[in-house]
């Protein structure tokens, strides 16, 4: 018989990339992970590692067990999720992790809501950005997540995750008081190709978002402030170092005198937000439930897009 905490060990290595990365993410010494391979490899009499300069990579024989070990892995948490439907109403722990702005508006209230409609469902919730949200998830250390699609993300046919896009949240151009801009109904990109621009540091999922609205409007930015958080943008702006485009989900700070004017045209930029969970796991009752309330506090947002 295979040890299956064996074959969950080279998963991990699989989706790490190295053995430290696997060992860290369940716990374990490297050289405890290392042997637990070397204990599978030779219940399997196949290599399942070969060294790459100084590290290792998967073997064939390796990749193809990887494949057979998703497919378990999901048809496992199925016949969980089916099990625990008979139980009735949802119940136990559910751990949810989101990006910052998603919690603030979204998934905290949910978790308020939940303890009124399911008493017997406790709710924990983690603040992750997506690529930790995923690790979270393949570790078995978060139920379900929210998650911004990024090119970086998994692809949804990844046969180790379900994903679906819940909503598109759009960005909206964001001025001092006073700006020629600030009194419009609606701004088009494609005037404000001479204006200062404050965008994401490089590296950044904003910045990509910026370049590629401006650059489909048909000119580069100027760009005279860079930032990684949404109210040190906002206080550029207000310190007329440049316009901004900020997503409608994001407070601007109270105290700064800006304007938020939605963008119209064919040029309008979105962030697009996937509910992520492991292959299976989306049928479990209590991931339903809550799938059911995320989908009523998207609905009674304020101006961003659900998805059917």
């Amino acid at each position: 018989m295979i040890d299956l905490r064996r074959l969950h060990v080279l998963r991990a290595i699989a989706h790490h990339g190295t053995v430290s990365g696997a060992a860290k993410s369940l716990h374990m010494s490297t050289s405890a992970a290392s042997q637990q391979i070397r204990l599978l490899s030779k219940d399997l009499g196949v290599p399942l590692l070969e060294p790459v300069g100084r590290g290792v990579r998967l073997s064939s024989a390796a990749q193809i067990l990887i494949a057979h070990i998703d497919a378990i892995e999901a048809m496992w948490r199925l016949a969980e999720a089916e099990l625990q439907a008979t139980e009735g109403e949802p119940s136990g722990l559910l751990r949810l992790c989101g990006f910052p702005t998603a919690i603030a508006t979204l998934l905290a209230p949910l978790v308020d809501a939940a303890r009124d409609r399911y008493p017997n469902l406790e709710l924990r919730l983690r603040e992750a950005e997506a690529s930790e949200s995923f690790d979270l998830l393949f570790a078995g250390d978060a139920d379900l997540a929210l998650v911004e699609a990024t090119p970086d993300n998994p692809p949804p046919e990844d046969i180790r995750f379900d994903s679906q896009t819940v909503f598109n949240d759009p960005f909206d151009l964001v001025v001092p008081s006073g700006h020629w801009a600030a009194a419009a109904d609606k701004a088009d990109l494609r005037d404000l190709e001479r204006e200062p621009w404050i965008i994401g540091v490089p590296g950044s999922i904003h910045r990509r978002h910026v370049l590629t609205a401006c650059s489909n409007a048909g000119f580069r930015p100027t760009v005279t402030g860079e930032a990684r958080e949404w109210p040190v943008i906002a206080v550029m702006v207000d310190h007329r170092m440049g316009v901004a485009l900020i997503p409608r989900l994001v407070d601007l700070p109270h105290h700064l005198d800006l304007v938020r004017v939605p963008i119209g045209g064919p040029y309008t930029p979105y962030r697009h937000f996937r509910a992520v969970t492991l292959r299976g796991g989306a049928r479990r009752p209590a991931v339903a439930a809550v799938m059911d309330l995320l989908d009523e506090r998207i609905r009674a947002a304020e101006g961003i897009n659900p998805v059917p």
